[in-house]
């Protein structure tokens, strides 16, 4: 493996102190044993895997899905829970800028298509996710911010403003969103969610459908052999005439080699305190089971959960070390405290942090993998994977059986990841780029 984060990064360290690990007990998959056999295999079991295990398993394809650890085990089971728009870290207006109007238009059709596809597949396989929230509230932390936010109203008839009074009471809900904040602005697509219970419900489904799910069985290798694919695995391999990649935050620059450079792991970093009463929602002003977030590049999010518990993460993080780790958890503490200080007195004991995936493109890929034929790819959702790594899954899905997939599929999610700068060494341009996010979040 040829991680650009070092071994701790990728070990049980981060994500200790994970609240969601505490909500629903992962089931035990076999291990990946002898050589094996498959129509598709899929790398990476996350919600993109996981996803795209689900629909061809229901396609009547005979599909294998191998995980490192177990499924759920990355981002897709630490994450913050939010199904919302997102997957690009471009702005629409960039992305109509760049590919051109209609392009941004079908983006934004496949935004909304993302968070009716895990909707969908709450319901018709019963998993009850703790879900709640009607949208999402994104808030205005200067009045700089609160201006673009006035401006991306003006394009958004969909779209709900409020100045800093009409937080206290949006009218969506009786409840508040009192805060430093001077204004927000609501669009009415997604949901909170419990992420754990839903990508456990999603390969419980996968594997009803008929998927072969393996865990602690890492992916080596990818080899062409008498026209098919064959992936090395610890105790065999697996041989597929299509292949999948789908490992996003987790992803290795040897897995395979074209990816090398064109992807950033990114730390995010949450707590989650204990169950607040409601004196003490009544004491901050906030009330509201609305999932929001700020407007900062280095944004914080956070919503109050049915318990009542308040999750609270943000966007952060150079290195990844016992160190590091605690000094990441103190921040996000000491941010929590900053932005809520009535509930600074609330403990909270369950802290982590996991990798999201940010392309030089600063848009999702989802498509062929150059010079390897049957080989696929899926990943770089910039910390939205909820909804558009569910969506991905899908897509790869379509394309791993020949056809071009029926749901909105702009095409610039299919054109190859651009390279950063100084390869394996790409980590170096994220410092200077934090700091400026910093000079502009002021």
């Amino acid at each position: 493996m040829k991680h650009i984060f070092g071994r701790y990064a990728y070990s049980a360290g981060p994500r200790d102190g994970c609240w969601w690990d505490e909500t629903i007990a992962a089931p035990v998959w076999p291990e990946a044993r002898g050589d094996l056999t498959a129509d598709v295999a899929i790398i990476g079991g996350g919600y993109t895997g996981l996803s795209a295990a689900l629909h061809l398993a229901e396609a009547g394809i005979d599909v294998a899905l191998v995980e490192a650890e177990y499924p759920g085990w990355g981002a897709s089971g630490r994450n913050g829970g939010f199904c919302c728009v997102g997957g690009a870290k471009l702005s629409s207006e960039k992305i109509a800028k760049a590919y051109g109007a209609d392009q941004a238009a079908e983006f934004h059709h496949a935004e909304i298509a993302a968070i009716d596809l895990v909707a969908d597949i709450l319901k018709r396989f019963d998993i009850d996710a703790d879900t709640h929230s009607h949208g999402e509230t994104q808030l205005a932390h200067s009045p700089r911010a609160m201006e673009r936010l006035r401006q991306q109203a003006k394009g958004d008839p969909d779209a709900i403003l409020h100045g800093r009074q009409d937080l206290a009471d949006q009218g969506m809900q009786a409840s508040g969103l009192t805060g430093p904040f001077q204004g927000g602005l609501t669009v009415r697509h997604g949901f909170g969610l419990n992420p754990r219970k839903y990508v456990l419900g999603l390969a419980r489904a996968a594997a009803g459908a008929g998927a072969r799910i393996y865990q602690n069985s890492p992916a080596g290798r990818i080899t062409r052999q008498g026209g098919r694919n064959v992936i090395a695995l610890p105790h065999g391999s697996l041989s597929a005439e299509t292949v999948l990649i789908c490992t996003n935050g987790y992803s290795s620059d040897d897995l395979p080699d074209w990816l090398a450079g064109r992807y950033i792991p990114a730390q995010s970093t949450a707590l989650v305190t204990r169950p607040l009463t409601e004196e003490e929602l009544a004491a901050q002003g906030w009330t509201s089971d609305q999932m929001a977030y700020d407007t900062r590049h280095l944004l914080h999010y956070f919503r109050l959960m049915p318990d009542r518990r308040f999750l609270f993460g943000m966007r952060g993080g150079l290195t990844s070390t016992p160190g590091s780790e605690t000094g990441s958890r103190a921040r996000v503490r000491r941010d929590f405290e900053t932005m809520f200080p009535a509930w600074a007195h609330v403990e909270s004991r369950h802290s982590w942090s996991g990798m999201v995936c940010v392309s030089r493109n600063q848009i999702p890929f989802t498509g062929p993998v150059p010079g390897m034929p049957g080989v696929f790819a899926g990943l770089a959702y910039h910390g939205n994977g909820v909804a558009m790594g569910s969506y991905a899954g899908s897509l790869l899905a379509a394309l791993a059986q020949g056809h071009r997939p029926d749901s909105p599929y702009p095409g610039f999610m299919g054109r190859p990841m651009g390279r950063f700068p100084f390869g394996r060494f790409r980590r170096i341009v994220m410092p200077p780029a934090y700091l400026a996010f910093r000079v502009k979040d002021l």
